[in-house]
């Protein structure tokens, strides 16, 4: 479902990306680990189409990214970091737009944002997106993405800004949608959500990838949380005694 080959991005003389290569299966959910400007964002926008790469291969559902970029962005779903939505429109209307946009403005999808507004406690759509609130946004992004039940969908921290309730009716509907067959990549800071959530994580510094596998293959049969396992492989474990001391 997702699969990329030498994946390179640069920005001039600085490589962000590095001949990184994936090969994500039908169903699985992936986890894609990495301290600030390890290359996670990058990656993402690569593999979603808003940012071409300087080298490499992608497909996504089988398909060539250079030769089908609107076919694969109108199979797939993006929950950014930060949700970018019309400030001047009201929820609902972000909504029909969405559905607009991707032709599935029908009672199906109408009845799926009936019921994801309800779970997510989105009892706001007549609000105008300018006067919601960070983890308002996020859900709302959220359900415009859901509502279309995409065959792969990339998100970006999605837990981020969203309360205790919301993000543990993500989790679930999350491993819901991918035991139908739906492929999820996700990068989190929230490790926890990776070890329990995740199939495989693949974890990037620097524009590499350091460690790939299911969380058994990484430990090696060390008795070692995936914090542990994540600080010691980007090497940021001596950094933070050496903090800890100074402090």
């Amino acid at each position: 479902m997702i699969k990329a080959e030498n994946l390179t991005k640069m920005f001039g003389d600085f490589t962000a990306v590095s001949k990184i290569n994936l090969f994500i299966p039908r169903g699985q959910i992936f986890g894609f680990l990495g301290p600030n400007g390890a290359g996670k964002t990058t990656t993402i926008r690569m593999l979603t189409g808003s940012l071409k790469p300087t080298s490499g291969k992608i497909e996504i559902l089988g398909l060539d990214m250079r030769k089908n970029e609107l076919e694969i962005k109108r199979r797939i779903g993006v929950v950014p970091d930060e949700p970018k939505i019309y400030d001047h429109l009201k929820g609902f209307e972000y909504l029909e737009f969405i559905m607009d946009i991707y032709r599935v403005n029908n009672d199906e999808v109408k009845k799926r944002i009936k019921e994801l507004s309800n779970a997510f406690g989105v009892d706001y759509l007549d609000k105008q997106v300018s006067d919601m609130s960070h983890g308002m946004k996020q859900k709302l992004m959220l359900i415009s993405v859901l509502m279309r039940k995409p065959e792969v969908i990339f998100l970006d921290e999605p837990t981020v800004g969203l309360d205790a309730r919301s993000a543990r009716i993500l989790k679930e509907l999350l491993k819901k949608y991918a035991n139908q067959g739906i492929t999820i990549f996700l990068t989190t800071h929230i490790l926890e959500i990776a070890e329990k959530m995740c199939d495989v994580i693949a974890i990037i510094d620097r524009g590499e990838i350091i460690a790939q596998g299911d969380i058994e293959t990484l430990k090696k049969g060390k008795d070692k949380s995936l914090e542990d396992l994540f600080l010691e492989l980007t090497a940021q474990e001596e950094n933070i005694k050496n903090a800890v001391d100074i402090l």
